[in-house]
């Protein structure tokens, strides 16, 4: 089951590798992290340079996809929700029922894409107002039908572990959450 981790300048590289390693490690999940920007070599908030295994141009058909998985970090979260690709690819996979999640200020690219409205969602604070028409919660992370959100980069274990319970089992979770020594 295939995944996509969008990265573009700016992405917070915690949220965005903790969630592609511990995902990875889980069969039968696959991550892609995809590029927006404009070469596979993608700088983080912090300067770490990170090679995605795709660019955003190269995703033709979605529909071997399970997920999108969208990181926040600034100015990070603002390059993907201002990237029309990015916004109809997560309004395409919401539209099929698909798995769509956000951590951070990722949230404001689900606003945009128009697919939080009435839903249960969470964000980094201070973003709360750029989520409007959401049902603002402030859980380490939110799970409301098929979207998950999550608070920021403390949370991105908890975040990867829920993300896990739902594409496979909660039983998978809990055998990762024990093999990286992770207690709540």
């Amino acid at each position: 089951m295939k995944t996509i981790v969008f990265l573009a300048p700016g992405f917070e590289e915690v949220e965005a590798l903790t969630v592609v390693d511990y995902l990875r490690r889980v069969k039968p999940i696959t991550v892609e992290m995809v590029s927006v920007g404009d070469s596979l070599m993608v700088a983080g908030s912090h300067q770490i340079e990170v090679k995605a295994d795709k660019h955003i141009d190269e995703l033709s058909n979605l529909d071997g996809y399970a997920a999108v998985i969208i990181p926040g970090g600034m100015p990070g979260a603002a390059n993907l929700r201002d990237d029309a690709r990015v916004v109809k690819i997560v309004s395409d996979m919401n539209g099929a029922g698909k798995l769509v999640a956000a951590i951070c200020a990722g949230p404001i690219v689900l606003a945009k894409a128009g697919i939080i409205a009435g839903k249960k969602v969470t964000s980094y604070p201070g973003f709360e107002a750029d989520l409007p028409q959401a049902i603002y919660q402030t859980d380490a992370v939110v799970r409301d039908g098929n979207l998950i959100t999550s608070r920021g980069p403390g949370k991105a274990v908890d975040f990867a572990l829920e993300l896990v319970s739902v594409l496979v089992s909660a039983q998978e979770a809990e055998t990762l959450r024990k093999n990286i020594l992770y207690d709540k």
